[in-house]
């Protein structure tokens, strides 16, 4: 599992980052908002923890664009600020959970695995985006209601392009999650350019309006035609 903290103070950060390593997470720590929000943006997490009180873009901004990206990860709020309309503020901007500083790390440790058990046991159901449906049960893939036969590797990388819908993916984030690939010794951007152009040929050619995306330089994303 790999957690993501955004807390401006290093202290505090360092010792979050120790404890929750040493319970076996991996950690990324990052100590400004917009440090956070690149980390958030450009790989995927199990978690992000998320302090509210940050220099410039603070952990509300974060989050508000982090949701309208469409990033569906857990985020658990920390804040010095108790009110209520601080927590609904919070809530309401997207946050999973809300925990108040100073707080015992045997609580915040609880509260982490509150929030990946509930995430992990979200029924996966159908993913649907602009006529495409993605049932990641019965692994099939339709588009305006024509079935689309893909390979086991061109389906997770489908999968992982739709759970990921709106951000952009990079290859290395592909080789890592999906071929499992971390020291990249072997690079594999022609084999996962390859499994693109062969994903994007099934699932674009047919129709007018292109779901499948290359970024150049950066990766791919999913999403709506752009201009």
């Amino acid at each position: 599992m790999v957690i993501l903290i955004v807390e401006d103070e290093p202290k505090v950060g360092n010792a979050l980052r120790e404890g929750l390593e040493a319970e076996g997470y991996e950690i990324v720590l990052a100590l400004t908002g917009e440090e956070g929000f690149f980390h958030a943006s450009s790989r995927s997490f199990d978690l992000i923890i998320l302090d509210v009180m940050l220099p410039g873009r603070d952990g509300i901004e974060v989050l508000n664009t982090l949701r309208k990206q469409g990033t569906q990860t857990p985020v658990l709020l920390l804040t010095a600020k108790d009110a209520i309309e601080d927590r609904v503020l919070g809530l309401d901007t997207g946050a999973d959970d809300y925990l108040v500083k100073p707080f015992a790390f045997a609580e915040l440790s609880a509260r982490i695995r509150a929030l990946l058990r509930r995430n992990k046991a979200e029924p996966e159901g159908v993913l649907a985006i602009s006529g495409l449906e993605v049932d990641s049960v019965r692994r099939t893939v339709s588009r305006e209601g024509h079935r689309i036969d893909l390979t086991a590797r061109e389906f997770d990388l489908l999968e992982y392009l739709v759970r990921n819908h709106g951000r952009v993916v990079s290859r290395e984030m592909l080789a890592r999650d999906l071929w499992k690939e971390t020291a990249r010794a072997t690079p594999l951007d022609n084999v996962i350019d390859v499994h693109v152009a062969r994903l994007r040929r099934k699932l674009d050619d047919p129709f007018s309006a292109k779901l499948l995306h290359t970024v150049r330089g950066v990766g791919f994303t999913l999403n709506e035609e752009q201009s």
